[in-house]
Parts: structure tokens; C-alpha cells; sequence
């Protein structure tokens, strides 16, 4: 089985740009989609219903074409979540879960944190609620997959200018501990597993500084699994030149 994830900086721009033409290219089992911005009443069937998919939609309830995540599946799932269950983070459609019988699947594109004070502290509290969540998950026996945009560099080897983005969210020390709670609770970082000391290997570039050109970039994508999901994934690669975001997707493969 293999799981594609990618931030898509708006479904549709992403279609006009030829990204989802190479999703459905690949033919992965399940693709995830974060940052969509889209409801799924405003697309066209074609990208709704691809033959052999099953997509499901949870978008922003607060605002227009903000924030929004997609889930294109080959099987059903047995039961699939919109929201962690707190009405403070569910209207700005962030998380899709997906029961499948050998895991739960969750697709969440993480709040940013760098608008205001508030935000940060919105990104931070969501960071905790998520856990709580997980957490539930696991205590009720279920092997966990998570993916999506998480908006946060967990170290050094992570991003490009470590130094320089110190003070900046995306970087911050508060920010990284939250990711240091999520592997002191079970969850491995699937790329860092099976690449420990791998440099330059980033799925974000800031576009307005044609920051790709340069591989400035950031490592905010991630795929995190509980341990024996973890020992079925055979496999995890970056696609730094797949174009169609200012993010590039990740993937991996499971031998189920």
C-alpha cells in the first residue's frame, strides 16, 4: 500500500498546475491532501470522484477558501472522523480520520502559527488537543499513521537556516518540544527512521523568495507511526521536484 501526502496550496490552483494529474498518475492506494481552500461542492466531478477513488472533504466553516483537507481512498474505510471532537479547532477544517482494519489513517494540516500571538497559542493548543486525541486512539488499541503539513521543523537537519529562524515560528523551542512529546509518546518520524543524518532534504520553499531554486527550504511535512504500523513500511521518499505547490509530496509504502 502506498499513502501520498501532500500540501496542495489550493486544490484547484494544484489542478491548473498538473499536481493532481500526477496524483492520479501514481495511483497511490490513498492520497492526502492538505490546504485545499476549497468546499467540495466547487469542484469539478472529475476531480471529486476520480474512477477508482473515494474522496472525502472537511473544510473551513469560518471562512472561504481557507485551510480545508481531502482524503482519496481505493478502499473504504470502515468509519472516518472530521475533527478531533473540540468545537474550538473543528471549524477550520483541518483533520480526516480514516478506521481502516490494520490502522487509523489521519490527515490534519496543523495550524500556523505566525500572524499574530494568538495564533501561536491557537497552533499550540491544537497541538495538544491532537494528542489527547491520538493518545485515545492508541489506548483503545489502534496502530496510528498521521501525516499532513505540521508547521513546525523539529531540528536542525530539518530546515535550511536553523540558526536564522531561531526566533520565528516554524522553529520556535515550544513548537519543537510539542514534536519531542509526540516521539516520547509512541510515534516515529518515518523519514528521520529511515534516514537519521540525511541533509537538505526539505517539502517547503517560501515561493516569494524563489527559495526552491536554492533548496532553502523547510522539512514541516511528516509522516509520524505507532510501532507496528511502523515495522510494515518498507519505504518513504521526498518528491522535491514535483511541482504544483510550494510544498512537494511525501510518501511511503506498507507491507500489508
Amino acid at each position: 500500500m502506498r499513502i501520498i501526502s501532500w500540501n496542495v496550496n489550493g486544490l484547484r490552483a494544484n489542478v491548473k498546475k498538473g499536481g493532481f494529474d500526477w496524483l492520479l498518475n501514481e495511483s497511490p492506494e490513498i492520497f492526502c491532501l492538505q490546504e485545499t481552500k476549497v468546499e467540495q461542492n466547487q469542484l469539478d466531478d472529475k476531480v471529486c470522484n476520480p474512477p477508482e477513488y473515494t474522496s472525502y472533504f472537511d473544510h473551513a466553516r469560518t471562512r472561504k477558501g481557507y485551510s480545508g483537507v481531502a482524503v482519496y481512498t481505493k478502499t473504504k474505510p470502515e468509519k472516518v472522523e472530521y475533527g478531533i471532537g473540540h468545537p474550538d479547532f473543528d471549524q477550520e477544517g483541518r483533520f480526516l480520520g480514516l478506521f481502516f482494519h490494520d490502522f487509523v489513517l489521519l490527515n490534519v494540516y496543523f495550524p500556523n502559527g505566525g500572524s499574530s500571538p494568538e495564533r501561536l497559542a491557537f497552533k499550540l493548543h491544537y497541538y495538544d488537543e491532537f494528542l489527547k486525541y491520538v493518545d485515545k486512539l492508541r489506548k483503545n488499541g489502534h496502530e496510528v499513521i498521521f501525516c499532513g503539513d505540521i508547521n513546525t521543523a523539529h531540528h536542525e537537519i530539518d530546515l535550511a537556516r536553523p540558526r536564522e529562524n531561531e526566533g520565528n515560528t516554524g522553529f520556535l523551542p515550544i513548537e519543537r518540544a510539542w514534536l519531542d512529546k509526540v516521539v516520547v509518546s509512541g510515534f516515529t518520524d518515518v523519514f528521520r527512521h529511515f534516514y537519521p543524518a540525511v541533509k537538505e532534504k526539505y517539502t517547503y520553499w517560501d515561493m516569494k523568495t524563489f527559495a526552491r531554486d536554492r533548496n532553502v527550504g523547510w522539512r514541516i511535512d511528516y509522516f509520524f507511526a505507532t510501532p507496528e504500523i511502523l515495522a510494515k513500511i518498507k519505504k518513504t521518499r521526498i518528491h522535491e521536484n514535483v511541482l504544483g505547490s510550494d510544498h512537494c509530496p511525501i510518501d511511503i509504502e506498507i507491507g500489508l
